[in-house]
């Protein structure tokens, strides 16, 4: 078989997006639109209520621009645009669209006639079963799926600077790009997936890159964001891209790995003490404090080689050698100590990669799919069983505690707003 031609190009996934979506009904939407002074009056108390969906330029006024032409795709939708009285860098005034959530970007469809199979797809339901289903074609499902990759994911998540998260964890998600190996370097932080970009590489210059784009994203909305601690396995080229990102980050290393290995190597071999092995590890990860912590690092060091040896006694080695780098988290009683958080969110990550075979396209493609993805999970409403879902819908909710619209896709549409351009932030009180 002669081999596929594909671009290993990669481009910035996310773009500006010129529009503000609103929370309106598209049938009251079309009853104001047509009488400007009543359109005026909503949006004003739109601006007022939701200020962070639009333009920080807003403040400065605006003046209602026109009515676009009518859709071939959706001959009855029609959307006025406003221009902003301000000019950006570029010395011009902006134009922004003013829609209605009821309506896809780019008039693809209306919200609720999509908004089903969009669910399935963040479980890795195929295209060509989408199509069975719901109708279309394979390519218009792709495509609908796809340009939600290019939305700012931090911007489209966080809807106030103060919500940004101060710890961390990052880790790289196995994947195969082509047949080749490729990592998607994931960050999330405080439950909800804040970064996700694919590496062909696992070293430091590419996880840089990877990494990058949520540093990107999160100081768009807060210039001077800098997190306190990032939560990693111990790859030395993923603590050394965090470390080269954000100077003022403190790594805090995983001490479920450090367990891991050595309950990898002790289980089988040491059935009679294994209890009282993984007793003491976990007596350690419970230490009180710092003094306490070394204290018990110290005692189950003596205690190893009396009873261990070979692997499981240098994987006993290995962790009290790091007794120092796991303390770190005393200093910072609010960090993640284990990647169980992340691991959380990797779990429906790989079954979604396996549904989905992986990526045989083009890398930018790759990149599309892998954030629309991270933005449907996020957005995706809690399973009805959860006890979570007693207090929040949605990871989003809980992050934000609030949404915009009841139904998830609604509130993310919403979201997306004027993604990728500066805004001011509602001030939120404690």
């Amino acid at each position: 078989m002669p081999q596929r031609k594909y671009s290993k190009e990669q481009k910035k996934a996310a773009k500006i997006n010129p529009r503000v979506i609103l929370p309106i009904a598209y049938d009251k939407y079309q009853e104001i639109a047509l009488d400007w002074r009543q359109f005026r009056h909503w949006l004003d108390e739109m601006i007022d209520t939701h200020r962070e969906l639009f333009p920080k330029e807003v403040t400065d006024g605006y003046t209602l621009h026109d009515i676009l032409p009518a859709s071939a795709k959706l001959p009855d939708v029609r959307f006025r645009r406003i221009k902003l009285k301000a000019t950006n860098e570029e010395n011009k005034q902006q134009v922004i669209t003013i829609c209605s959530s009821d309506v896809m970007p780019y008039m693809t469809g209306f919200t609720e006639d999509v908004e089903k199979a969009l669910f399935l797809r963040r479980f890795g339901v195929p295209f060509w079963a989408l199509t069975y289903v719901f109708g279309r074609n394979d390519d218009y499902w792709y495509h609908m799926t796809s340009r939600f990759g290019r939305y700012d994911i931090v911007g489209t998540v966080v809807k106030n600077p103060s919500f940004l998260p101060k710890d961390l964890l990052a880790d790289e998600k196995h994947t195969r790009f082509h047949g080749h190996k490729g990592y998607i370097a994931t960050t999330v932080g405080a439950d909800c997936v804040l970064g996700a970009s694919l590496s062909l590489a696992a070293d430091e210059p590419s996880l840089s890159k990877a990494y990058g784009y949520f540093k990107e994203e999160a100081q768009l909305i807060d210039p001077d964001f800098a997190p306190e601690t990032v939560n990693t396995d111990g790859w030395s080229a993923t603590q050394k891209a965090w470390q080269g990102l954000f100077r003022t980050i403190t790594v805090i290393q995983c001490f479920l790995h450090a367990f891991l290995k050595i309950r990898d190597r002790t289980k089988k071999r040491y059935k009679a003490i294994y209890a009282d092995i993984q007793q003491q590890v976990w007596d350690i990860y419970k230490a009180v404090d710092r003094q306490d912590f070394l204290h018990q690092i110290l005692d189950f060091q003596c205690w190893a080689p009396q009873h261990l040896s070979g692997a499981a006694l240098d994987a006993v080695e290995k962790l009290c050698a790091k007794a120092d780098i796991f303390a770190l988290t005393f200093d910072y009683p609010q960090a993640y100590r284990t990647s169980n958080m992340i691991d959380r969110h990797m779990i429906p990550l790989d079954r979604w990669l396996f549904a989905s075979r992986y990526f045989h396209g083009n890398w930018l493609s790759a990149e599309y799919q892998i954030r629309s993805w991270v933005l449907f999970h996020d957005f995706m409403p809690y399973c009805p069983r959860a006890k979570i879902r007693d207090s929040f819908i949605s990871p989003v909710h809980k992050l934000n505690d609030f949404v915009y619209h009841e139904n998830w896709l609604h509130n993310l549409l919403i979201s997306t707003s004027c993604s990728g351009l500066k805004t001011n932030h509602r001030k939120y009180e404690n």
